[in-house]
């Protein structure tokens, strides 16, 4: 079976149906001069595991990913920053008591502190 390896070269690897991931992320590590701890395979957008077989893949297609990538996962989307105005539901005001003023607060107040 033949894999086609499409990274900074593009590469055909002819492997075995039974082969494992992990051999074939050997193999290209070796043809990229990269150590196979820092190459991740995608197949069809799909991360592939190490235990996986060659036979289970969707496509012949197998792309590379050398390295991580700096920075972490955005939360939401940043289109929407701003919008929680229209997003919250309008609530009518409700009547309130009257707050005392003058003298009758400062009654108030008395009692609370002293009495």
């Amino acid at each position: 079976m033949q894999l086609l390896i499409r990274s900074e070269n593009t590469h055909v690897l002819d492997v075995e149906p039974t082969t494992t991931i992990g051999i074939v992320k050997n193999q290209v590590a070796a043809l990229e001069n990269v150590d196979s701890g820092e190459i991740t395979l995608y197949s069809c957008s799909s991360p592939l595991d190490d235990g996986d077989l060659v036979e289970n893949l969707q496509s012949s297609v197998v792309e590379v990913l050398c390295g991580g990538l700096l920075g972490g996962k955005v939360h939401g989307s940043l289109a929407r920053a701003g919008k929680v105005k229209g997003q919250t539901p309008k609530v009518e005001k409700q009547e309130k008591k009257k707050k005392k003023t003058g003298r009758a607060k400062r009654r108030i107040q008395y009692n609370r502190r002293f009495i």
